[in-house]
C-alpha cells in the first residue's frame, strides 16, 4: 500500500502570497499621494512663472481629494482593497518616525498638557455621547461604540471595544460609518476654523489632536494648517490613543457585570494586548533622538520617511471614504455622531484657547 507525505506548505512561500496581494494596493497608495505632491508643486511653478496669485493647497489635500474622487467614481477594486488597508501600519509608521523631530523633554512637557486636557475631553465625551445616545434611543451597545469612537481614536478603538463587549457587527458598522463621515467633514471644517480664529499652530494642532476621531484624520487636520500643528495634533492624538486599554477595559468590566460580554480574567494582560504599541516606539524614537544617538543627516532621513509615510496615508484616508456606502447605514447613529462631534468641538477648542498660554511658555 503505497504511503501518501503531506508536504507542508513552506512559510516563505504563504509571506510571499501576502505580500503580492498587498502589492498593488501600495503601489496606489504611492500613485495617489504621488500626484497629490506634484499637483501642489505644478501649481506652485505654474502661478509663479505666470505672476498669479493661487492659494498653496497642500498635498495632503490633494491627496485625500484624489482618493475620494477615485473612491466615489470608479470606486477601489477588490484587488486593491488588502493594499489600500495598509494605510494604518503607513499610520503608524509616521508617527514612531515623528518621534525623531521631538526632544522627550518636549514630548513630556506637551505630554502633560494633553493629558489634562484629554482626561476632562474622555469624561465629556463619554458622559455625554451616553445621555445623547440614550435620548436618541439608539441601542446600549451602539452607544458604547459611539462614545468609545469619539472619545478616543475612532475606528480602532471601536473594533477594540466590539470584541470586548462582544457588541453585533451591525453595531460596530453604524458606529464606524458615523465616524468616518464625521472625520471627513473635519478635515475640511476645522483648518478654516482655525485660520478664522487665528489660532497658533500649537493650538491648533492641540485642539486638532483632541477633538478628531481618527489618528489619520487628526494627523492629516494639523497638517493642512501647518507642519508644526501636524506635529502637536500627533502629539496630543497619541496621548489620546494611549489611554485605548483602560477605556475599553472599563467598558467590558460594565458588560460583564451585566452578563452580557465575557469575564475579564487578568486585568493587566488585557491592558497590555489594548495599548498602542507603536506609542512605545514613537517614545523610543524620541528619547533616542534627545540622547543624540542619531546626527543631523540622520534625523532628516527619519523626517522625511514620517513624510512618505504620512503621504500614503492621506491616499488611504481619501480612498476608504466612500460616501454612498456611509449613507447606507441610517441617519440616526450619525445625528447622534455629529451632535456629539460639535459639542466636543466647541469645548475642546474652549479649553485649548484657555491653556494656549501654557503652551507658549
Amino acid at each position: 500500500m503505497a504511503t501518501t507525505i503531506a508536504i507542508p506548505q513552506a512559510a516563505p512561500l504563504s509571506w510571499f502570497r501576502r505580500a503580492l496581494r498587498v502589492i498593488p494596493g501600495i503601489l496606489l497608495l504611492v500613485s495617489v499621494g504621488y500626484l497629490g505632491k506634484f499637483l501642489e508643486q505644478f501649481i506652485g511653478r505654474y502661478a509663479k512663472a505666470h505672476h498669479l496669485t493661487i492659494p498653496n493647497i497642500e498635498y495632503v489635500l490633494w491627496a485625500i481629494l484624489i482618493g475620494v474622487v477615485l473612491a466615489n467614481t470608479v470606486g477601489v477594486p477588490e484587488i486593491f482593497r488588502a493594499g489600500v488597508n495598509t494605510y494604518d501600519f503607513w499610520l503608524k509608521t509616521g508617527i514612531v518616525l515623528l518621534g525623531s523631530r521631538f526632544l522627550l523633554g518636549d514630548v513630556l512637557r506637551l505630554g502633560a498638557v494633553s493629558l489634562v486636557l484629554v482626561a476632562i475631553e474622555l469624561a465629556l465625551s463619554i458622559t455625554f455621547m451616553t445621555w445623547l445616545g440614550r435620548r436618541f434611543k439608539l441601542s446600549e451597545k451602539l452607544i458604547s461604540l459611539l462614545a468609545v469612537g469619539s472619545s478616543i481614536c475612532g475606528v480602532s478603538a471601536i473594533i477594540a471595544t466590539q470584541g470586548a463587549i462582544e457588541a453585533d457587527d451591525e453595531d460596530a458598522s453604524l458606529a464606524i460609518a458615523a465616524i468616518l463621515a464625521l472625520g471627513a467633514i473635519a478635515l475640511f471644517s476645522f483648518p478654516v476654523i482655525g485660520h478664522s480664529l487665528g489660532m497658533s499652530d500649537q493650538a491648533y494642532g492641540l485642539w486638532a489632536g483632541l477633538a478628531v476621531d481618527n489618528t489619520a484624520e487628526a494627523t492629516a487636520a494639523g497638517a493642512l494648517y501647518s507642519d508644526t500643528a501636524a506635529k502637536t495634533a500627533v502629539l496630543a492624538k497619541t496621548t489620546r490613543n494611549a489611554t485605548i486599554g483602560f477605556v475599553v477595559l472599563g467598558y467590558a468590566l460594565y458588560w460583564a457585570r451585566r452578563r452580557q460580554a465575557g469575564e475579564i480574567k487578568n486585568k493587566a494582560a488585557f491592558l497590555w494586548q489594548k495599548f498602542p504599541k507603536f506609542v512605545l516606539g514613537f517614545l523610543l524614537i524620541s528619547l533616542l533622538a534627545t540622547v543624540r544617538v542619531f546626527d543631523k543627516a540622520q534625523l532628516s532621513n527619519l523626517a522625511n520617511l514620517s513624510r512618505w509615510a504620512f503621504l500614503l496615508t492621506f491616499a488611504g484616508v481619501g480612498l476608504r471614504t466612500n460616501f454612498v456606502q456611509l449613507k447606507k447605514q441610517g441617519i440616526r447613529p450619525l445625528l447622534v455622531g455629529a451632535v456629539g462631534e460639535v459639542v466636543i468641538a466647541v469645548v475642546t477648542l474652549g479649553l485649548v484657547l484657555g491653556a494656549n498660554r501654557l503652551i507658549g511658555s
